[in-house]
């Protein structure tokens, strides 16, 4: 069986979670903590990043891009019956701007939101205990409200977020909020058309082993697994 290394708020992580659910694959999943820099972990991934899924009797891919486009090539060369899955759909433009608003979530989303708020409110505490930086969560709020408008403009204007057809931008996309949305800090009464996109993935099956995440001493708000907020 393939194994997924992964951190349960990583949403690079997540992503790949709920792309492994929604082509109904089953993976072991090992649980590392990022901060701790294991020599072991460095070995597979030499970078220190999350996910690394591991192919049985076959290599071990690093970070959610390269996992990403392997499996959506395994796919195109080896279909299943049905739908396609929700990776890249559609023509080359099509595709193309699919990776550019995964680059926009877990590159820009992730470095102006999501590295800051798991850093002050999740493994901060488990290194040293300290409070969050007030100075830095500021900063990120004002960040995130930014990314709510760019989500809730796309929401309103596709059907999809990039396009007609569910993709790994949604994925992509939810995996952020939906981190950001476990330590309270989505402002979703603000974003109505967000909100009603971010539903729409919620309520998938795949969503259901996110929902049922939960980190030691930092609880999730009640809202966070109600599928009608």
């Amino acid at each position: 069986m393939h194994t997924l290394t992964h951190f349960r708020l990583c949403p690079h992580s997540r992503s790949i979670r709920l792309l492994l659910g929604e082509i109904a694959l089953d993976v072991s999943l090992s649980e590392e903590r990022p901060w701790e820099y294991r020599p072991e972990f460095l070995a597979l991934n030499p970078a220190g990043d999350l996910p690394v899924l591991v192919i049985d009797r076959g290599p071990a891919l690093c970070g959610a891009y390269s996992i990403s486009e392997y499996i959506a090539e395994e796919l195109r060369l080896h279909p299943t019956a049905g739908r396609p899955p929700p990776l890249f759909p559609g023509n080359r433009e099509e595709r193309a701007e699919v990776r550019r608003l995964v680059d926009w979530f877990h590159g820009k989303f992730a470095r102006e939101v999501s590295r800051d708020l798991l850093e002050e409110k999740v493994y901060r505490g488990y290194r040293s205990g300290g409070a969050p930086d007030a100075t830095i969560l500021r900063a990120v709020r004002a960040n995130l409200r930014y990314h709510m408008s760019y989500i809730g403009y796309l929401a309103h204007h596709r059907r999809w977020l990039a396009g007609d057809d569910m993709s790994f931008a949604d994925l992509a996309a939810a995996a952020h909020l939906s981190a950001a949305d476990y330590l309270g800090e989505v402002p979703w009464e603000d974003y109505e058309a967000a909100k009603q996109w971010y539903a729409r993935v919620k309520s998938r099956p795949a969503f259901r082993p996110l929902l049922a995440d939960r980190v030691s001493g930092t609880p999730a708000p009640l809202h966070y697994t109600n599928l009608d907020f």
